[in-house]
């Protein structure tokens, strides 16, 4: 089973990946496994392993960038070492004229994760090499988009897949669905380039319909897709002339990344089991 959403556990796996997508024109976004670490040393080994990801996709001159968990880059060690640590990598980044994606954890890191993005992004040379993700689910995530907009920064928006209280997120997926709609509105008018994360093909066809009735051109978003998710839907939008990135997760971690998330949201064991049987 994890081999179908996980590319394998070593950086040429992953690059492998990226270029067979790559050939069938899928951007991709690697994201070498892992979270929570417990030392400086470790933390500062996991950002070694994004600084040969961003090398290697310069080299292979693949149409890719990477996604990095601040938790992973020692964030739960002290303000500055990760931001450090997050500041080596988008300015390698800069270099290889590409891209940062800070991911977005559970809620009791959403305000510490956007005040680095903006503080990182407010640097004129990192401007349009670093962005976020934002959680539909978050009662909070209008304003931060109408923050973040304002600041030019790109979003990544998603439903969210943490376990979260009904006291910071929507509880029922029709207000989840309703609000990641409101939110996908908001980014695509806002003339930055964002990436719309989902599978749900409501999402996708609400999206779609948005696009064509107020005539906004293709290329100025993506659609996000997971690594063996939906491959038909990823093929079938890139057919239709829209830009697709799918998030390529690999590594030794697979294993209790895995375990988290599904012990965190039974919906999430659902979703990988139904995916088993799609192609």
């Amino acid at each position: 089973m994890s081999s179908r959403f996980v590319a394998g556990l070593e950086v040429e796996d992953v690059l492998r990946a990226a270029e067979s997508m790559q050939n069938q024109g899928i951007a991709s976004t690697l994201d070498s496994l892992g979270e929570n670490v417990s030392t400086p040393e470790q933390a500062r080994h996991s950002a070694d392993i994004y600084h040969r990801l961003l090398d290697a996709i310069a080299e292979r001159k693949l149409n890719a960038n990477v996604s990095v968990k601040l938790t992973q880059m020692g964030m739960d060690l002290g303000h500055d070492l990760v931001t450090e640590i997050v500041s080596g990598l988008v300015e390698h980044a800069v270099a290889m004229n590409n891209f940062v994606r800070i991911d977005m954890e559970s809620s009791d890191y959403t305000q510490a994760t956007i005040d680095l993005v903006q503080t990182l992004h407010a640097n004129p040379a990192n401007r349009g090499h670093v962005g976020v993700v934002i959680q539909a689910y978050l009662y909070r995530s209008a304003q931060d988009i109408a923050d973040l907009i304002a600041e030019g920064i790109r979003i990544r928006l998603c439903k969210g897949a943490y376990k979260e209280s009904a006291n910071v997120a929507y509880p029922e997926k029709s207000e989840v669905d309703a609000n990641f709609v409101r939110l996908t509105e908001t980014l695509l008018t806002s003339g930055i380039y964002h990436g719309i994360a989902t599978h749900d093909e409501a999402m996708i066809d609400a999206t779609k319909r948005f696009v064509q009735e107020t005539a906004i051109d293709k290329s100025s978003f993506e659609f996000q897709m997971l690594y063996g998710v939906r491959r038909d839907l990823q093929r079938a939008l890139v057919a239709k002339g829209y830009n697709v990135r799918v998030y390529v997760p690999f590594g030794s971690e697979w294993y209790p990344y895995f375990m988290r998330r599904l012990a965190e949201r039974p919906a999430n064991v659902l979703f990988l089991a139904k995916n088993m049987f799609k192609k």
